[in-house]
C-alpha cells in the first residue's frame, strides 16, 4: 500500500464508523436519529415511516428502534412490506401515542392507526406501550349515543396484521385503544404472548384481539380487560389456540358473531384452555346469525375458571341486533364436536349453561365433562342449564344438572 492509500483508508474507516454509531450498529435503525423527538407533543410519523424504510430495505436481521424513556406521537402509519430480510425486529421500549380522539384525527380512513401490511418475520418485543387515547372516541360512539348527530361508528384499531406470517410479538402493552387493540387478518404462523391490554369495561368495542382469516394461532400467557371481547374469534380462522389468559372486564372469549347476511362460515380446530374469566358478561360463547350458513367444528374449551360471570357457558343462534336480519331463516351454521371440560366458578345469572342452538341445524356432538358451576349471589339460588336443539354426551360431574 502506497503512502497516499493510507490517510485515504483511515479516513473511509471514521466515515464508515460514523455511519455506524449514528444508529448504534450497521442494522439498528432509531427513529430518534430520523428526526423523531418523543417529546409526546410533536409529530413523528415522518420520522417512524423513514426509519421503517431503511429498516425494511436492510439485508440481515435489522432492527427498528423505539428507545425507553420516550414518547412518540404517531399518527395513521401503515409500515409496509415485503422487506428484504426474513426477519424484521422492532424493539418497542418506549411509547406510541394515537392523535388524541377524533378532532386531532386527519385521515379519511378511521378503521386504522398503525399496521402492518405484507410483511413476514416480523418480532416486535421490548416492554413498550401503544396507546389509543381512545376516550375522546368513545364519548361519541353511536352505541352510547345512537341516533344522535355526529356520533361514531368506527374507530380506530390501534395495531393491524394484514398479510402477514410468521408474526411473533411479546411483553408489549396496548391502552385504550378506540376499538379493536389488535387485529388479525390474513396471517399465518402466529405468536401473541405476555401481552398487557387494558380499557375500561365501558368503552365500546374495544375487543382485546380479534382474528379473521386467520390460520395457525397462539395467543398465551396475557391479561387482556376491554369493553368486548377478549379474544374474539371471527370467519375462515384454524387452529387457534388460546392459554394462560386473564380476561376481565370484558365480555369473555367468543367465536364470533358468524353468518351475517347469509355468510357461509367456517371455523375448526379452536382450543381455548386456562382462561380466568373475572367479572365479564360472558364466558365461553359462540354466536352465530340466524342468517348464516356454514360450520363451526372441533372447539375445546378446558380447565376454565369464572368468577362472577354472567354467562359462563353459552351458544346463541340467534345473535342478532338488526331487525332485518332476525327473521326465521331455512339455513343456519352447523355447530359440533364442541368440548366443555374441567370447568368450575360461579355464575351471576341462574341459566349458566346456556345452549340456544338452531332449529334448523341444531348443535351436535356437544360434550359437558366435570363442570361446577355455583351460584355467585344469594339471590340467584338454583342453578339451572337450558337446551335448545342441543345434543351431546355428559361425563363425570355437571353442575348445574345438563340439559343435554
Amino acid at each position: 500500500m502506497d503512502s497516499l492509500s493510507i490517510p485515504y483508508a483511515i479516513c473511509l474507516l471514521l466515515l464508515l464508523t460514523i455511519c455506524v454509531c449514528a444508529n448504534g450498529n450497521s442494522n439498528s435503525f432509531n427513529v430518534l436519529s430520523y428526526g423523531a423527538s418523543g417529546d409526546g407533543r410533536t409529530d413523528d410519523s415522518s420520522a417512524f415511516s423513514k426509519a421503517w424504510s431503511d429498516t425494511c430495505k436492510a439485508t440481515s436481521n435489522p432492527t427498528l428502534v423505539i428507545p425507553q424513556g420516550k414518547q412518540f406521537l404517531v399518527r395513521q402509519t401503515i409500515f409496509a412490506g415485503p422487506c428484504k430480510s426474513s426477519t424484521i425486529q422492532v424493539q418497542l421500549s418506549g411509547t406510541i401515542l394515537a392523535p388524541d380522539g377524533p378532532d386531532q384525527w386527519k385521515s379519511t380512513d378511521l378503521s386504522t392507526w398503525l399496521a402492518f401490511q405484507g410483511v413476514n418475520g416480523l418480532r416486535i418485543y421490548g416492554k413498550g406501550t401503544m396507546d389509543g387515547r381512545g376516550k375522546g372516541w368513545w364519548d361519541r360512539s353511536c352505541k352510547y349515543h345512537p341516533g344522535q348527530k355526529g356520533c361514531i361508528t368506527l374507530a380506530p384499531t390501534s395495531l393491524k396484521f394484514f398479510n402477514c406470517n410468521d408474526i411473533k410479538m411479546k411483553d408489549i402493552s396496548f391502552h385504550n385503544s378506540p376499538q379493536i387493540h389488535v387485529l388479525l387478518l390474513g396471517t399465518q404462523n402466529v405468536d401473541l404472548g405476555f401481552l398487557n391490554i387494558q380499557s375500561p369495561g365501558t368503552s365500546p368495542n374495544t375487543d382485546g384481539i380479534h382474528l379473521q382469516f386467520a390460520t395457525n394461532v397462539s395467543i398465551h400467557d396475557s391479561n387482556i380487560a376491554a369493553g368486548d371481547d377478549c379474544v374474539s374469534i371471527g370467519d375462515k380462522t384454524f387452529n387457534i389456540n388460546i392459554t394462560d389468559i386473564n380476561c376481565g372486564p370484558g365480555h369473555g372469549v367468543s367465536i364470533g358473531s358468524l353468518g351475517m347476511g347469509g355468510v357461509s362460515a367456517q371455523v375448526e380446530n379452536i382450543n381455548v384452555k386456562r382462561v380466568n374469566f373475572r367479572e365479564t358478561t360472558n364466558g365461553a360463547r359462540i354466536k352465530t346469525w340466524q342468517t348464516g350458513r356454514g360450520i363451526v367444528q372441533g372447539v375445546t374449551f378446558s380447565n376454565l375458571n369464572f368468577t362472577a360471570v354472567e354467562n359462563p357457558i353459552i351458544i346463541d343462534q340467534y345473535y342478532c341486533y338488526r331487525p332485518s336480519a332476525c327473521k326465521q331463516t331455512k339455513t343456519g351454521v352447523h355447530i359440533r364436536t364442541v368440548s366443555y371440560s374441567e370447568l368450575i366458578g360461579t355464575s351471576k345469572t341462574e341459566v349458566a349453561i346456556n345452549l340456544n342452538c338452531s332449529n334448523v341445524v341444531p348443535c351436535t356432538g356437544i360434550t359437558l365433562d366435570n363442570i361446577r358451576l355455583a351460584s355467585a349471589t344469594r339471590e340467584i339460588g338454583q342453578l339451572t342449564s337450558s337446551c335448545n336443539h342441543a345434543y351431546g354426551v355428559n361425563r363425570g360431574t355437571v353442575q348445574p344438572e345438563s340439559c343435554l
